[in-house]
């Protein structure tokens, strides 16, 4: 049996398939997490929804984890190929006890992973994963009779549910990109339902992937949306993730816009009619927030937090949020408007209803926006075991030039904030952030300037220079 503990993450589970984990590692994995779902529902047989991305290997990882599962007494519920929200919002429909879905979600070909969650809306938490990964590992398992069956056409029961509630008035024309991931089979269908003009890119599935990762902080998918939007004069380009809880946004001149700046536009959208509101944003995100007069007159609170959807999504439900919004395009929507989970496709549904309320173009709505230089997220190769220790170093370092009044392109560090790793402010709202990733072995870097490009590059710099001295670098994934 193969399961390198490495691959039990901050709130998901991933690794390399044959390399890091086994057919056998994966039914341990079940077992490990039917035994937590046993001990945390205090039921013999809980009810797990279970679904699957579409990838050459998912089918039989599902099956081996089903397995497991079944092992300890869960009774599962197939959805079949899904979505990640697709099985979230199951868990509400069907009233389930769990859910466990078989993806890797953007990651390259050859990764494989599971989402799993208890409590509806919510996926696992880091003491929850330092939990299974303690029952997996050390064999702690639960021995039940449980048994499966599978619920036909609930993709059509997850398309229906969000095309009832969204109508639209205008038409929309939008480019619908899924990176030939399993998104390509629901996101056209429910846009086109809500009352779009869709014109659909890579939204065969391919397991292969032949252009490019389904991941909407790719820079090549972002410019073949780009590409398609101005060639066809549409209003805007969707790009979806590979599981579909995530999207990217290019406007109808063909540029990419942040996804941390789209939820600013659409918190202000809201905050119109939710007056006092909260919204809670990772630390990726941009300093805009803070400081947006719109949400300042609506009385409306912005919370940074933890970068990560398990993170993020406990703390818009903790705080009561209205929506919660993260840099990579994972959107959060609390009642009225979702469930809290979130789901790419809703976000999707959410921005077109900005557009249908207002008689502008998106580029007009994102004008209104005061201007920054922000960086794309960048990674630079850290190894796992290595990675967290070296961000604590970094913290201290950082917090160490503040104190000694060491400037940056000549601005004073006036404030660091370390929910998640560091993120360090300047005199002028400029910031720079270092932080682990979650889910690779890697850093991730990114900065933001409101005042100049160039100064957005020296704080990169800065950064750059830092861990290049560490000895601990490795090759970036991207680069300013």
């Amino acid at each position: 049996m193969l399961i390198n503990p490495n691959g039990f993450r901050e709130y998901d589970a991933r690794w390399l398939y044959k390399k890091d984990i086994d057919l056998e590692g994966i039914e341990n994995l079940g077992k490990g997490l039917g035994t937590q779902i046993i001990n945390h529902t205090k039921k013999t047989n809980p009810r797990v929804i279970v679904g699957h991305d579409y990838r050459s290997y998912s089918e039989e990882i599902k099956s081996a984890l089903k397995k497991g599962l079944i092992s300890t007494g869960c009774f599962i519920e197939d959805v079949d190929l899904a979505l990640s929200p697709t099985v979230y919002f199951a868990q509400f429909n069907l009233n389930a006890d769990a859910i466990a879905m078989v993806t890797a979600s953007h990651n390259e070909n050859g990764w494989t992973g599971v989402k799993m969650g208890i409590r509806k809306g919510l996926t696992h938490a880091p003491e929850e994963m330092k939990e299974l990964k303690d029952i997996t590992l050390n064999k702690k398992f639960i021995s039940g009779k449980g048994n499966e069956k599978k619920i036909k056409d609930f993709k059509n029961i997850y398309i229906k549910d969000l095309i009832s509630k969204n109508k639209i008035k205008k038409k929309i024309k939008a480019v619908v990109a899924c990176g030939n991931g399993t998104a390509g089979v629901f996101a056209p269908e429910i846009l086109r339902g809500i009352g779009c003009e869709v014109i659909e890119l890579d939204c065969n599935l391919d397991f292969t992937f032949p252009k490019y990762n389904p991941n909407p902080e790719d820079l090549k998918m972002l410019h073949e949306i780009a590409k398609t939007v101005k060639e066809n004069d549409a209003d805007i380009g969707f790009g979806f993730d590979g599981d579909g809880d995530r999207v990217g946004v290019i406007d109808n001149k063909g540029n990419e816009i942040y996804s941390d700046k789209i939820g600013l536009l659409i918190a202000r959208n809201l905050s119109e009619q939710h007056k006092g509101s909260k919204f809670v944003v990772d630390v990726k995100s941009t300093g805009l927030y803070k400081q947006d007069d719109i949400l300042k007159k609506n009385n409306c609170e912005t919370i940074y937090w933890k970068t990560g959807h398990s993170h993020i999504k406990r703390k818009v439900n903790l705080e009561k949020a209205l929506a919660g919004f993260e840099k990579s395009g994972h959107f959060f929507f609390n009642q009225p408007l979702g469930y809290g989970y979130d789901d790419g496709i809703n976000s999707a549904i959410q921005i077109c209803h900005l557009l249908d309320n207002q008689n502008k173009k998106l580029n007009e709505i994102l004008n209104e926006l005061p201007k920054t230089y922000q960086t794309p997220t960048m990674a630079p190769f850290c190894k796992d075991e290595e990675k967290y220790e070296l961000v604590d170093e970094l913290v201290k370092a950082i917090e160490n030039l503040k104190k000694n009044k060491v400037k940056i392109d000549n601005q004073l560090i006036t404030d660091v904030l370390t929910v998640n790793g560091i993120r360090f402010s300047l005199e002028d709202g400029s910031w720079g952030l270092i932080r682990a990733s979650s889910n690779k072995p890697s850093l991730v870097v990114v900065t933001e300037s409101p005042t100049t490009d160039e100064r957005k590059k020296k704080i990169f710099e800065f950064i750059d220079d830092l861990l290049q001295k560490t000895g601990k670098i490795g090759e970036y994934d991207q680069k300013i």
